[in-house]
């Protein structure tokens, strides 16, 4: 697998914003000012809460079938590859991690079956469309923590999307939990979500490598990044943590992070988080204390890595 420059893009748009001038203009500038080659692009589907079962992907919370395809269209003629992530969230603000029922079914009570049926629909429709638009990978879930145990059911899953798509198949597991996953010998890719403190990186890596080289499989981190606040550098996973806005923790992060792993043969990419479809503007940088990093310091630090790789 080539080394892959990626950036999560989209993640949270709804419908019709892909059709907004704004947005098309935004995966542009991705490609031009970070050198990135990869354009992930992340849908985020609805169920009510953890412990219910029907997954909603047709709402006014998701893009349409039709900007999405005119949007990966874009990012192709620009001449970025496309990694489709279809992934899912509860209404009620639960983590997808928390998504979880019973291991036995019992009466009047949510059961996995219905679930995974659910959610096995949702992943063949954008699985089908993918294959349309000749996307060069598909990630079937994120950071579904107690999803994980259930190995025959994501095996299933897997199984079924490569019935309607030919491409690479992924699964982004969250931070620690790369040993988490029995199953990652039904898929083409291992990957995480890298959200390491500033100085662990090193004692992380060391751990994740003896997880996966036994599966002999290309991995990347699927996810990574930093607030741009004081103290994110340590708990870069913590989105809701309360600090002032620090362009230079976020910056440092990206620096250390690069380092450490650049030298690591078997991290083969990112995919960093994120960049919104309709940014923030350039000249509101500064006051800016989110994972964006247009404007910022931290995009050139990025842009000079990429440019190496």
């Amino acid at each position: 697998m080539e080394f892959i420059k990626g950036f999560t893009y989209g993640w949270m748009s709804r419908k019709g914003d892909f059709k907004k001038p704004e947005a098309k203009e935004s995966m542009r500038l991705l490609k031009e000012r970070t050198n990135t080659d990869y354009a992930i692009i992340s849908l985020a589907a609805l169920q009510d809460g953890a412990h219910t079962t029907v997954v909603d992907y047709t709402g006014e919370h998701m893009v349409s079938d039709e900007e999405l395809v005119d949007m990966i269209e874009y990012a192709q003629s620009l001449g970025l590859k496309v990694i489709l992530k279809p992934t899912v969230n509860c209404k009620d603000g639960t983590w997808r991690a928390h998504i979880n029922f019973f291991d036995l079914d019992v009466p009047c009570e949510p059961k996995w079956k219905d679930w995974f049926k659910s959610y096995t629909e949702y992943q063949m429709h954008y699985a089908a469309i993918a294959q349309k638009t000749n996307c060069d990978m598909i990630i079937v879930g994120c950071e579904m923590v107690q999803t994980e145990r259930k190995d025959k059911e994501w095996r299933a899953l897997v199984d079924e999307v490569r019935t309607v798509y030919n491409g690479a198949i992924t699964y982004n597991t969250d931070k620690y939990q790369e040993g988490n996953v029995k199953w990652w010998d039904a898929l083409d890719v291992i990957s995480s979500s890298g959200y390491y403190p500033i100085n662990d990186w090193d004692n992380q890596l060391d751990r994740i490598e003896k997880i996966i080289k036994p599966f002999n499989k290309p991995f990347f981190f699927a996810e990574a990044g930093c607030p741009s606040r004081s103290n994110s550098p340590y708990v870069p996973n913590d989105w809701g943590l309360e600090g002032e806005t620090d362009l230079k923790a976020q910056e440092d992060y990206y620096k250390v992070m690069f380092e450490k792993t650049k030298d690591r043969d078997w991290v083969q990419g990112f995919g960093l988080w994120d960049w919104k479809a309709l940014l923030h503007m350039e000249e509101n940088a500064a006051n800016n204390d989110d994972y964006a990093v247009y404007g910022k310091p931290a995009e050139k630090v990025i842009k000079a890595f990429y440019a190496t790789k």
